[in-house]
């Protein structure tokens, strides 16, 4: 594994670190020696299976926030998650709608340590794994932790988000 103990903190870091610890999380935020801001690169850092990656995709329902971690395997699909959440439309919002509603950039959104509270869906197929990684609220910050814990710790839904590329 390319990573290391953190050194330096970035603000946001410090504060998904606490969102983890509040949440009674034991999970630690490590540094990839590279940013990560892809689940490819992600995976390769951390020698584990794209699936493994808890990709963290802000998306804008209806004009608000909307939170979905995809496993890195998957493609999200918003017309199919849309119907299911009832929701008007799911778009890909511009780099300052994600900053304002998780305060972190594109590439290194968390699953939490948010200004509010995001909605948030959680992948079922992150579920296949025993362990799955997330973003630490910097492109090169990572955590290890559990389907169900993302689930707990985020208040999030379970739900199929989307087909296994390439099939």
């Amino acid at each position: 594994m390319n990573v290391r103990e953190i050194e330096s903190w970035h603000p946001n870091g410090l504060r998904v670190q606490a969102a983890l610890e509040a949440a009674g999380s034991s999970a630690r935020i490590v540094e990839t020696v590279e940013p990560s801001p892809t689940a490819a690169r992600a995976a390769a850092q951390l020698d584990i299976e794209v699936g493994q990656v808890a990709n963290s995709l802000l998306f804008e329902a209806d004009g608000g926030p909307l939170l979905i971690l995809a496993s890195g395997a998957h493609r999200v699909d918003t017309h199919r998650i849309a119907e299911e959440l009832g929701v008007t439309a799911i778009r890909r919002p511009g780099p300052d709608f994600v900053r304002e509603h998780t305060g972190q950039p594109i590439g290194g959104v968390a699953p939490l340590g948010h200004p509010a509270p995001v909605r948030t869906i959680v992948d079922t197929a992150l579920a296949a794994w025993p362990v799955v990684w997330a973003a630490g609220g910097h492109p090169s910050y990572v955590f290890p932790t559990s389907f169900e814990e993302l689930v707990r710790i985020t208040g999030g839904t379970a739900l199929a988000v989307g087909a296994v590329e390439g099939v």
